[in-house]
């Protein structure tokens, strides 16, 4: 644990002076921040899920550069100007609003208990909203958002179709597949490296793309009843795909 107990507020005059000095700093918008956010967020991500204790101190620390970054850019804006004091205590007073039991007389016992505090207080903040669909950010991956939007639709009442093609939760995922194509100079087709349908499999293929959405989204519905995350599902099972290539490249 760092010793200095005033290192965040060190890390915004460091942020404050690159701002002022750097001349590539200087030129930054919100806008031209965006690709650098996603990125870092991803790496975060990466150390999260592969990386050491090292490399996860050092990505949530280049993630807390771009929330300063962007703070020192709003500080300048001309007509509704805020820092990141001010960052820092609307994220407060938020947190205190939605942990009722915490901060308040609220009582809450099991994980359950707390998202109905914290659903309440949501639903409270966010009144001018009309639709459960209002505030999801539309930029997401297009499985986590999918994920998002079936558990905002379960939320409206708004059941999907479950094609009776689809295995039933408790049902494990097929293995990747171990055989690995030879290694060629050439690109090899997408076909080759990923897995062949697996004999006796329920999983009906999809006859066109309307389908293959349909399908997907139901796989998506299925994770989410069973408490799985799609998106890092895939990612993992793509991370296998990655060094099945590399250990057919050499």
């Amino acid at each position: 644990m760092a010793d200095n107990a005033d290192a965040l507020r060190e890390a915004a005059d460091t942020m404050r002076a690159v701002r002022e000095r750097c001349p590539w700093s200087q030129q930054i918008t919100h806008r031209d921040l965006v690709p650098y956010l996603i990125e870092e967020s991803h790496e975060v991500i990466d150390a999260v899920e592969s990386g050491t204790r090292a490399d996860l101190r050092e990505e949530l620390g280049d993630l807390l550069w771009q929330v300063l970054f962007h703070s020192a850019i709003a500080a300048q804006d001309p007509d509704d100007p805020f820092d990141i004091d001010d960052v820092a205590q609307t994220l407060t007073e938020k947190m205190v609003r939605r942990h009722p039991h915490v901060f308040a007389d609220a009582v809450a016992n099991t994980p359950e208990e707390v998202l109905v505090h914290w659903n309440a207080a949501k639903a409270a903040e966010k009144r001018a909203r009309k639709s459960v669909l209002d505030g999801v950010p539309r930029g997401m991956p297009a499985l986590a958002l999918a994920q998002k939007l079936v558990g905002r639709a379960a939320s409206a009442g708004v059941t999907l179709p479950e094609p009776a093609s689809l295995p039933e939760p408790t049902r494990s995922l097929p293995e990747p597949t171990r055989s690995i194509p030879e290694p060629t100079r050439s690109i090899p087709e997408p076909t080759r490296s990923l897995p062949e349908p697996v004999e006796g499999s329920n999983i009906a293929a999809p006859a066109s793309e309307a389908e293959l959405g349909d399908a997907l989204l139901a796989l998506v519905a299925r994770a989410r009843q069973s408490g799985w995350d799609a998106e890092r599902a895939l990612r993992e099972r793509l991370r296998m795909l990655e060094d099945e290539v590399r250990a057919a490249e050499e």
